[in-house]
């Protein structure tokens, strides 16, 4: 399992990539974006995680613009934070339609350590940082240090990328988006769109559905089709509610992003080729997150 390098590296620094501020305040601020597409016009909330590994109080509300990007004050909050994005509107990548959130649709994710009146940057809440999040609050201990960064790890190792919390995911619905993203951005922003996809593909209306359905499959440890012992049932489907299958989140994934590289809403100039390693991976996987 690849070393969670960059989240470490960023406990207690000031992390500046992708050109954002690293001017000194007097209070502590987290920069970073929402992801699922931009997500526009959501609201992000900073809570605090308690000694024994649960939501604490709010520190801090902001509002993403409509490239999905927010800066919120925490104030002196020190420690582990949990991020909740809630609401918003985004573009779907496999359909171009507008998606309208609404206060119940949401994402998180958790930060391990904000030092005291630091700036931390390039935070990204997305369906990944949603996964480890809500598969930390479910182990033993809830969202200690330790759960947030094995399952981090977890999650980034899966899905081939070195840190789902910081790297930025390639946007594919913007002309040559792929042009100068390293493998990691290209990865992210893929298995993003594959979602989209495959919502698309089994005629799910409201793509965030498949989201909310994906995140309930990793919760155990394992995309398989079940939270624990319940079979997932799928939202929203145009011929009814259905099963989700046991290998929506390796194979059948794989199938919808390659289904998207080749549709005309991937505009990346990503090709089947560069995704090779991310599908075999899929393909060959048994779903557990490890």
């Amino acid at each position: 399992m690849p070393p969670f390098s960059r989240a470490v590296a960023a406990v207690g620094a000031i992390v500046t990539d992708f050109g954002e501020t690293d001017s000194v305040n007097a209070s502590g601020t987290i920069n970073g974006t929402a992801i699922n597409g931009p997500l526009a016009d959501a609201e992000i909330t900073a809570f605090s995680i308690t000694d024994n590994g649960t939501k604490g109080e709010s520190a801090g509300v902001g509002l993403t613009d409509v490239q999905g990007n927010f800066s919120i004050s925490v104030g002196d909050h020190s420690g582990p934070v949990l991020l909740g994005m809630s609401g918003g509107h985004y573009i779907d990548e496999a359909t171009g339609i507008n998606i309208n959130l609404s206060q119940n649709d949401h994402m998180t994710s958790a930060i391990l350590s904000h030092p005291v009146d630091s700036i931390m940057n390039s935070i990204r809440i997305t369906p990944l940082t949603t996964m480890t999040q809500d598969m930390a609050q479910t182990m033993f201990g809830g969202m200690t240090h330790e759960n947030i960064m094995s399952e981090n790890n977890a999650v980034a190792h899966y899905f081939e990328i070195s840190d789902i919390l910081h790297v930025k995911p390639m946007d594919p619905g913007t002309a040559g988006t792929g042009t100068g993203a390293d493998q990691d951005m290209i990865n992210y922003g893929m298995v993003i769109a594959a979602m989209s996809q495959y919502a698309s593909m089994i005629n799910l209306p409201h793509s965030f559905g498949i989201v909310a359905n994906f995140i309930d499959d990793a919760s155990d440890g394992h995309l398989d089709g079940m939270r624990r012992s319940s079979q997932i049932m799928m939202r929203e489907g145009m011929m009814g509610n259905m099963l989700m299958p046991a290998n929506a989140g390796s194979g059948l994934l794989a199938d919808a992003m390659e289904e998207f590289i080749y549709s005309p809403m991937n505009k990346s100039s990503i090709t089947a080729q560069e995704m090779e390693t991310l599908f075999n991976r899929l393909h060959s996987s048994n779903g557990i997150i490890q």
